[in-house]
């Protein structure tokens, strides 16, 4: 009898570890990944596919898609991204390699920085680092909101919209919070972009 009292004595605390491990590590612990993967890395735990406003699928989050000449030069009616060493082609992923002293990077940054103050109408001292260097991918779709800022009067001049409306626009697809602190703050050109696109499409007249 005491033998039979002693099994289920163990039985039943072998059965309730189960329920507690289970709990734990079944329930709690999957959770808690979960919602940990929301806040700090929302794309690797969702996908990064960001859908237009009819809710199809538009571009990537992650990769930035810009419109641009063979000479590399962007269309000034859209927010520029960062320059490219593969001229924002995803399937050349890749850096220029020029180490930082070397001349032909100075070369490229100064010749940038002028690009982009005339692009922008601003002094060269404006520009800001990331307008004139390029990501080690060269598909980065986050610039500084500083050089997201400088380029809002071009494309709002260029769209037809209100500096306030894609100021806002800016402001909304500015990281902050959990993002940010990680991290800095950033805007995401290829969201922005298509969130000026939607803007310009609704002042457009309804079709009969």
């Amino acid at each position: 009898m005491n033998t039979l009292t002693g099994y289920l004595r163990q039985a039943g605390t072998a059965a309730r570890f189960l329920l507690f491990a289970t709990l734990v590590l079944g329930v709690a612990y999957p959770l808690a990944v979960f919602g940990a993967g929301q806040l700090i890395a929302p794309y690797q735990a969702n996908g990064s596919i960001i859908k237009d406003p009819a809710g199809n699928p538009a571009a990537s989050a992650l990769i930035v898609q810009v419109a641009a000449n063979d000479a590399g030069t962007q269309d000034p009616r859209w927010f520029h991204a960062r320059p490219s060493a593969v001229k924002w082609d995803p399937a050349s992923s890749s850096a220029s390699n020029l180490g930082p002293n070397d001349p032909k990077l100075l070369d490229a940054v100064t010749a940038n920085r002028a690009a982009v103050a005339a692009a922008e109408r601003v002094s060269e001292a404006q520009v800001p680092a990331d307008a004139v260097t390029a990501s080690g991918s060269g598909l980065d779709p986050d610039i500084s909101p500083a050089y997201a800022r400088l380029q809002v009067p071009r494309v709002a001049a260029a769209q037809g919209l209100s500096t306030g409306t894609v100021a806002a626009l800016v402001d909304r697809h500015t990281s902050s919070g959990l993002a940010a602190f990680l991290g800095q703050p950033a805007v995401n050109v290829t969201a922005l972009n298509l969130d000026v696109a939607a803007a310009k499409a609704s002042l457009a007249p309804p079709s009969k």
